[in-house]
């Protein structure tokens, strides 16, 4: 009998209603990062990408420590520094990137990240990806290749390394927030809390030493910054903190994509425009990426070593997945070799009463 891990070709890593629910809330952070572009371009005061990751950190941070009133224990201190300076850290360089890109360029930029977390994820989790998702993964780096270095002026250098330094830096938090998990009897909005507020407090003395307060602040930019701050921040990752929790490294982080997608939609929108080749590299990307979390279109699986016969792995499981199968099997070896050798024992016993030789 087939293990229940087992999928169809082409079917999606969503195995049930509660994953499927969970990839579904997941999915709302991604879909709200993909509103910064515009609601940086817009509404926001320009040249204060500093301030404005402040602002979208340090008061949703206190605020959630207000409502769970727990700090970090032991170890979990510098895990939170380091955790909040990867995940929120990184934000100026996402406000850098929308001031200096067209939206849904510079959120195509972090299409990148699910290769990224893929290699991450070898070396950290031992997690290898399959030779299926190496496929896609190298055809969506041409893709994203082509978007990036495309004929258009406005794709300027500093712009283009602030969009990759954010994909890099929330790369290495993705993965070791897999890694660690959360302290027992913690939730997502403590970890959200706890490092929504390292970034902030990190933020806080670069932004007056080299930004400052914008001079004018107009209505449009106070419902920018609450937006950043509320759902863009505090109520994303708390999402996200869940979802990772729950899912896979190899199902939460192509979930990203839904940020180019809504930048995109939203950059189209209000009249942006990309290029043949960039439209193309845009389609490769964002294709490759979602073939990347369907199952190898193949029937045949590896047969467990030492296993029975018609005992197949499927090709995409998670490190977690073969860990606790590969038990199961091997727990199943070894009951059959024990239920064999007492055969034996008990036929050698029956064969010697029956020659008289049993003292």
């Amino acid at each position: 009998m087939h293990s229940s891990t087992e999928r169809s070709p082409g079917r999606l890593r969503t195995s049930s209603p509660q994953q499927a629910a969970t990839v579904v809330l997941t999915a709302l952070a991604p879909a709200s990062w993909g509103t910064t572009y515009v609601v940086t371009t817009e509404l926001l005061p320009p040249g204060h990408p500093l301030f404005a990751g402040l602002m979208r950190a340090l008061p949703a941070g206190l605020l959630a420590l207000a409502i769970t009133r727990v700090l970090p224990r032991g170890d979990w201190w510098w895990k939170a520094v380091v955790l909040g300076l990867l995940n929120m850290g990184g934000m100026p360089l996402l406000f850098l990137a929308a001031e200096r890109l067209p939206g849904g360029v510079a959120a195509t930029l972090g299409a990148a990240q699910p290769l990224l977390v893929a290699g991450l994820a070898t070396a950290v989790l031992r997690d290898r990806p399959t030779a299926w998702r190496l496929t896609w993964g190298v055809i969506g780096v041409l893709g994203v290749g082509l978007v990036v270095l495309g004929p258009q002026a406005r794709l300027d250098a500093v712009g283009v390394l602030a969009g990759l330094g954010h994909t890099a830096t929330m790369a290495g938090g993705v993965v070791l927030t897999k890694r660690w998990g959360r302290p027992a009897g913690i939730g997502p909005l403590t970890m959200a809390g706890w490092q929504l507020t390292v970034g902030g407090l990190l933020l806080l003395p670069l932004t007056l030493a080299f930004e400052g307060v914008p001079q004018r602040i107009d209505a449009g930019a106070v419902g920018g910054y609450l937006w950043l701050g509320s759902m863009g921040g505090l109520i994303a990752y708390t999402l996200w903190f869940r979802g990772i929790g729950k899912l896979p490294v190899g199902a939460s982080a192509p979930l990203v994509l839904l940020s180019p997608l809504v930048a995109t939609v939203i950059g189209v929108a209000l009249g942006e425009s990309l290029s043949p080749p960039q439209t193309l590299g845009f389609v490769l990307a964002l294709t490759a990426l979602l073939a990347a979390q369907l199952s190898a279109p193949s029937l045949s699986g590896r047969i467990r070593r030492g296993g029975r016969a018609g005992a197949h792995i499927p090709e995409d499981r998670t490190a977690e997945d073969r860990t606790a199968e590969d038990r199961t099997a091997e727990g199943q070896v070894r009951g059959d070799q024990v239920r064999e050798g007492q055969i034996r024992e008990g036929q050698i016993r029956e064969g010697q009463m029956r020659e008289g030789r049993i003292q």
